[in-house]
């Protein structure tokens, strides 16, 4: 009976399998034949394609410049975001094609394919991003309407007469 190990010393034993299995995975970066890294980015509707390769900086949109394609300032700052978090401004060239939703939307959109790219081509950026939520996929969209009603939650006006 003294040979039994107490479920204290079952538990140490496991607590030690536990620090081996929690190592940190080592990524390998995925980039293709022409030194591109490729990333899908998705927000309300809008679904967006990034390529990035080593460049000057310029974002290219639907084949328009990003001043041309995302006129407010507000939505060219969400996508050069994830670039200036990890320092690569002007160092990646980005070619982007987007569809869908409204122009918020694509913006964010293009924002979380630059994220997931910039981590493809370099998995050491994964750590800065993460905490920025730019890895995320936000996962609000708009809600469908419901018959009786007027819009998804509105109901028709009340007539007490």
């Amino acid at each position: 009976m003294s040979e039994q190990a107490t479920p204290a010393e079952g538990f140490d034993a496991l607590r030690g399998l536990g620090t081996a299995a929690s190592e940190e995975v080592v990524r390998e970066p995925k980039i293709d034949a022409q030194g591109r890294a490729y990333a899908t980015g998705k927000r309300k509707n809008a679904i967006a394609r990034v390529w990035i390769k080593p460049g000057n900086g310029k974002i290219t949109i639907n084949g328009r410049d990003q001043e041309v394609y995302f006129a407010r300032p507000v939505l060219r700052m969400m996508i050069a975001q994830p670039l200036e978090l990890t320092d690569r401004a002007g160092q990646f060239d980005v070619i982007a094609t987007v569809e869908g939703s409204g122009l918020s939307g694509q913006a964010g959109a293009v924002r979380h394919a630059i994220s997931k790219a910039l981590t493809y081509y370099e998995p050491g950026l994964r750590p800065v991003l993460k905490p920025h939520g730019l890895l995320t996929r936000d996962p609000r969209v708009v809600e469908r309407k419901k018959y009786g009603k007027a819009k998804a939650r509105r109901s028709f006006q009340f007539s007490k007469r």
